[in-house]
């Protein structure tokens, strides 16, 4: 084992069926965000292997919806590599679709988001011969928001000054070096139900009303700055022979700029209605901040030292990256699993490719501890 970056770690440093033992414990475990006993169990485990792999003590922070999991190498904190250890998917998924590796592709719920990155990561981690400077935290909420984390990310990653995201990469394991900023609006509309064929008059049409909402809210977007604003679900009424009271529209917001997300905020906040006497209320706001290209400028070039030829790209969805940067901490993401499928039933991970992401890993962490 080395920590020079003149003697780099070689993707056949790893045991790969080893790699795969810790994907299959982890992925076995379920984790469904906001279920707490799911989620402690997973903190639990991943804790375990966290110390099983690179000693020392595992700190699980208590939250609201479940532990975090921190681990500290013991010196002068120079890097954070951040991710999440809950999922989209609920309990039962499992057992729908159990863990397995066929053909070279390892799929179960959760592996390429992002507990394949986790795994990648420990094991990169645990052949370096110095670990002081390098600090793990997995969140329990990302999926939902980091509502619980994002004070404690935000402390730690300004302690460490450098921040790597183990979330999956982009195609073909390219890196991420910047993301959009995020959020999600619901507009609640609301009226006064009547007789929908007696007395319809006597109603105020909320469905009416959100129509017109959604086409004045499609109107935001400007794809000439990146910024997409995509009406998603809409619900409104009760049966079929009653003008509708309520109706609620959701809203999905993608911005690459801070002044996009000020405007995008502002039009959202100024929406009036256009049916008479019907009323409005704008819930939600553009919650990650965007994670400009220039926050990997430092780190993406030393990833490109350690592993010539990888590719960088800005992505559209966003991660706790987004907070990181935000505060003007270098960070670079997308260091996790490489495969495909995330949030869906196609979820998986290239299995040869688990070696290469750890040598990144801990080729990339030496790097920046020298």
């Amino acid at each position: 084992m080395t920590n020079l970056a003149a003697n780099p770690i070689a993707p056949d440093a790893f045991d790969l069926d080893a790699m795969l033992g810790d994907l299959r414990e982890l992925v076995e475990i379920e984790s469904p965000s906001l279920d707490v006993d799911a989620v402690t169990r997973s903190a639990e485990a991943l804790a375990a292997m966290i110390e099983r792999h690179l000693g020392g003590t595992t700190e699980l922070v208590e939250s609201p919806v479940g532990p975090h999991v921190h681990w500290k190498g013991g010196g002068t904190p120079k890097v954070l590599l951040l991710g999440h250890h809950d999922t989209v998917f609920p309990m039962g998924t499992l057992a729908e679709r159990p863990f397995d590796v066929t053909d070279g592709v390892a799929t179960g719920p959760g592996v390429f988001d992002m507990l394949g990155g986790i795994v990648q990561a420990l094991h990169g981690l645990a052949r370096l011969d110095d670990t002081s400077g390098v600090e793990l935290l997995f969140s329990s909420d990302e999926e939902v928001g980091s509502h619980h984390s994002r004070e404690l990310i935000e402390e730690r990653a300004t302690a460490c000054g450098n921040v790597l995201v183990l979330e999956p990469s982009a195609d073909g394991g390219t890196l991420k070096t910047g993301r959009k900023g995020c959020g999600t609006f619901e507009v609640i509309v609301r009226g006064r139900a009547a007789h929908a064929g007696l007395e319809p008059e006597n109603g105020i049409n909320a469905l009416v009303e959100a129509a017109h909402q959604v086409l004045e809210i499609n109107r935001f977007g400007d794809e000439s700055v990146g910024t997409t604003v995509t009406p998603t679900v809409a619900t409104a009424g009760t049966t079929d022979n009653v003008v509708p009271a309520e109706a609620r529209i959701r809203v999905d917001v993608r911005v690459e700029s801070a002044d996009e997300k000020q405007r995008v905020e502002a039009a959202m906040a100024a929406l009036s209605p256009a049916v008479s006497d019907a009323s409005i209320e704008v819930l939600g706001a553009i919650g990650r901040p965007p994670m400009p290209e220039s926050a990997s400028a430092t780190l993406f070039p030393l990833a490109q030292e350690v592993a010539p030829g990888i590719d960088g790209i800005a992505v559209g969805g966003g991660s706790d990256g987004n907070f990181t940067a935000a505060i003007g901490v270098p960070t670079l993401d997308g260091l996790g699993a490489v495969g495909g499928g995330a949030h869906a039933d196609t979820e998986h991970v290239v299995v040869a490719t688990m070696p290469e992401r750890a040598a990144l890993i801990a080729n990339l962490v030496a790097a920046i501890q020298s």
